[in-house]
């Protein structure tokens, strides 16, 4: 066995069973909190461990020069432990110990019931997602009122039931690990950046952006009263009416079909993957979608090795606007899935969704995808209601009045939690009180969103309690970034995004086959011819109404709904599941897929034709 095959094999034996297991404890479906953090424990002990490192390095030294992809390789699995070895005992002990804290914490919170007050004014239970649903679509303010009441309660309940102490162990373990606290610790792996030079990013992101922001608020203030802007109703009185009226063009039930037909006229396809699709909210189920890939793609001495992957969304069809929540998720998840499966490299080290990858290098791909749904020309291609109506002009003119105004607003949202948590683990020990820290949170909300209290209250948001996720939120604003420079690009060399199969090929070729090879910036300048820049996303989101419009009525000029006799092979086998529950493949053809997967939700919720 050649060394590079046996840091495969190695890797896999690790990698794969804990990913089994994270998919399984996350989706309720054999929940084992116990075993998924002995798996965890096992993975990153495997991975931090500097013999491993040392190991690589020793192969290398034997490898002769002109045996290049050998030494491709080992490089790439020397940056993977380089981007994982701990050496002090004390971190790699810590290291345990947070894992142990965090899944007592993902177990309390998984059984934690919320409650929230329905029409008639009685309690009753709802999952996170509803909570969410209800504020932006609604029209009962007492609704709206208990769940984001619900909201705020959760946010006391994570201060009071271990999160703090996550926190300081989270410091004490980077401390150890040779840097001042987990935020540093965390920007520096995940993105290979110092903090100075992310907040000279951010900050001059929130210097453009300030202004148009803070006049929207004024402007629903001034529209709707000053009752709008409250945490409560904020979502539903700047978005509630547009997601009603899109609601019949984009039904739930043929989400599966827009979106693999979108993606297949984009020219993106999946190498033979395995994709396990769990789209439906469910009590017991993660709150939050998310696209895991439990068999990483990879190419070893000719053969291909192509992509098992789980994605998973809290989709409840009986819901206004959740065809087009749906369709985003499947567009941003699928997006996830069509990178991760395209990665054409010689061991698995390349195409995992860990350091060294950089967050913002991933989210990219599937930012990019999802983008596409809020384009005109998208829109009167793919949405369509009962009677084969296509979206009127009218109404893509009033989304975009509606939504457009809201998009600094929308790109703060994700940089308030950078500011929070760089400001959360540089406060001393004796200060971590849940008092403090709510504090912290509703001044980070008021400095940077211009609101009281977000809608969505910081503390709610799942990443900051999971150790992969946590200090990396930032990942998401700097990938929005790269997403606005690439659409500037593209459609400056083509002309148009939606139905153009070049940029699937575009896609594939400078962002997806390198995988982790390449950093980040690398990869945007082999896209852009550019260093990563704010510019871009700072224009879209400072553009008038008015220059918005003029430029989707040349982009919707002529298009024309989609040619449903096409056939669409995405190269994949897919399945869509709900628990235990197969309720559509496409085994027998994407037609079959789509059929049967629209008449279950059919069946089951009620909503859509035949």
């Amino acid at each position: 066995m050649k060394p590079h095959q046996k840091f495969t094999k190695e890797y896999l034996s690790f990698h794969v069973p804990k990913e089994d297991l994270f998919w399984t404890t996350y989706m309720g479906i054999e929940p084992n909190t116990k075993a998924l953090q002995n798996a965890e424990q096992g993975f990153n002990a495997y991975i931090s461990d500097p013999t491993r490192l040392a190991e690589v390095e020793a192969a290398l030294s034997k490898i002769e020069e002109e045996d290049k992809e050998a030494r491709s390789v080992l490089q790439g699995w020397k940056q993977f432990f380089a981007s994982n070895s701990l050496t002090n005992p004390a971190a790699i002990a810590l290291q345990t110990e947070v894992s142990s804290l965090e899944g007592k914490l993902f177990e309390k919170r998984n059984e934690l019931k919320m409650y929230v007050k329905d029409v008639d004014g009685k309690q009753v239970e709802a999952s996170r997602n509803v909570v969410a649903m209800n504020l932006t679509t609604s029209d009962d303010e007492g609704v709206r009122k208990s769940s984001h009441d619900a909201l705020m309660e959760l946010e006391k309940w994570v201060l009071e039931e271990g999160f703090l102490e996550i926190v300081k162990k989270r410091n004490e373990f980077a401390r150890a690990a040779g840097a001042s606290n987990f935020f540093e610790f965390k920007l520096k792996r995940t993105e290979g950046m110092s903090v100075k030079r992310l907040f000279e990013v951010l900050d001059e992101f929130e210097a453009l952006t300030r202004e148009t922001c803070f006049r929207q608020n004024n402007r629903v203030k001034e529209k709707h009263g000053p009752q709008a802007v409250l945490p409560h109703n904020f979502k539903y009185f700047t978005a509630g009416d547009s997601e009603k009226e899109l609601d019949p063009y984009f039904q739930f039930g043929r989400s599966l079909e827009v979106w693999s037909r979108s993606f297949g006229a984009l020219g993106i396809e999946y190498r033979g993957a395995e994709l396990n699709l769990d789209l439906f909210d469910r009590t017991g189920k993660y709150d939050n979608g998310f696209m895991h890939g439990p068999q990483p793609s990879y190419l070893e001495d000719g053969k291909w090795h192509p992509a098992r992957i789980n994605f998973t969304s809290n989709a409840n069809p009986t819901q206004v606007g959740s065809g087009r929540h749906g369709l985003m998720v499947l567009f941003h998840e699928g997006g996830h899935a069509a990178h991760f499966s395209n990665i054409v490299q010689g061991a698995p080290c390349f195409s995992q969704e860990f350091p060294p990858t950089s967050m913002a290098y991933a989210e990219t791909q599937s930012m990019f995808c999802d983008s596409l749904v809020g384009d005109g020309d998208w829109m009167k291609c793919y949405g369509k209601n009962n009677q084969g109506e296509v979206v009127p002009d009218e109404l893509i003119r009033h989304m975009q009045h509606l939504t457009h105004p809201l998009e600094a607003m929308s790109s703060r949202s994700i940089m308030v939690v950078s500011y929070f948590e760089k400001r959360l683990y540089e406060m001393n020990e004796s200060e971590l009180t849940p008092r403090n820290v709510l504090a912290l949170a509703r001044e980070c909300e008021k400095k940077i969103l211009g609101l009281d209290c977000s809608p969505r209250p910081i503390l709610t948001i799942p990443h900051i309690l999971s150790w992969d996720s946590a200090c990396s939120y930032h990942g998401y604003l700097l990938a929005q970034m790269a997403v606005y420079q690439t659409r500037n690009q593209l459609l400056k060399k083509y002309g148009k995004l939606s139905n153009n199969p070049k940029v699937g090929e575009e896609l594939a070729e400078h962002y997806w086959a390198c995988g982790n090879s390449v950093p980040f910036e690398q990869t945007l300048r082999a896209m852009t011819g550019e260093p990563l820049s704010g510019k871009y996303l700072a224009d879209h989101c400072n553009l008038s109404e008015s220059d918005l419009w003029a430029r989707t009525v040349s982009q919707i000029k002529g298009v024309k709904p989609f040619d449903p006799a096409i056939s669409v092979d995405l190269n994949a086998h897919i399945k869509i599941v709900h628990g235990k529950e197969t309720i559509a493949s496409n085994d027998k053809g994407m037609e079959g897929l789509w059929k049967d997967f629209e008449r279950w939700v059919s069946q089951s919720y009620g909503r859509n034709p035949e």
